[in-house]
């Protein structure tokens, strides 16, 4: 696959639809092997696959660079764990999973509640979904969630005025991610689980025809 004919926006899409729950590359491949890009167009292509192939270990280093500049701010750390949540929210699948099991938690419960917390169905024109599927979280929207956790986040963040201690460690974080992405050298591993998730999605494709 040649990361340099993919767009932002099929990564960004890509990222959206990845299996969330894959675990993080151990600090031995994270850390190791980091060349200098010849051209432009070999860092565009190295920028990429690194930014999907390693996204979780990105992911928690952002989270952890937040979280050591609040350690003595419980109501920042919150704040950080809520604004974490409303990026995930983001994902599919990790949106799909945290719906799945707060709706079985609440079924011990409360059967009726959990029954209104269903996604509603989708209709079916000729065999096929007439649109595509919109992601729900506990028969909501997903925005909603996305837009109520940002909100409540941002409002911690006011309150504990950490507003300027989280855009600068947001920024150490974006830009350690921006540096290893650019400099780690895409190896043998990276690429072979790059064609494998172009096979999925081509045999995803091909199923829903």
């Amino acid at each position: 696959m040649d990361w340099g004919n993919v767009s932002t926006q099929d990564l960004i899409e890509a990222l959206r639809e990845v299996e969330w729950s894959s675990p993080p590359r151990p600090p031995s491949e994270f850390f190791s092997r980091f060349t200098f890009p010849r051209s432009y167009t070999k860092w565009n292509s190295r920028l990429k696959c690194n930014l999907y192939y390693y996204r979780t270990n990105y992911f928690i280093m952002i989270v952890v660079i937040l979280a050591l500049g609040f350690l003595r701010g419980p109501l920042a750390i919150v704040a950080a764990l809520l604004t974490a949540l409303s990026i995930a929210f983001l994902n599919d699948s990790f949106a799909g999973t945290f719906s799945e099991k707060v709706t079985r938690t609440v079924r011990q419960f409360s059967p009726h509640l959990a029954a209104k917390m269903r996604p509603p169905l989708t209709p079916v024109i000729r065999g096929r979904p007439s649109a595509k599927r919109a992601i729900f979280i506990c028969g909501r929207p997903r925005w909603v969630f996305v837009f109520v956790f940002s909100i409540v986040s941002f409002f911690l963040w006011f309150v504990s005025c950490g507003l300027l201690t989280v855009l600068w460690a947001l920024g150490i974080g974006l830009l350690a991610t921006l540096v290893h992405a650019s400099f780690r050298t895409p190896n043998l591993k990276a690429r072979l689980n790059t064609f494998r998730e172009e096979f999925r999605a081509v045999w995803r494709n091909y199923s829903e025809l």
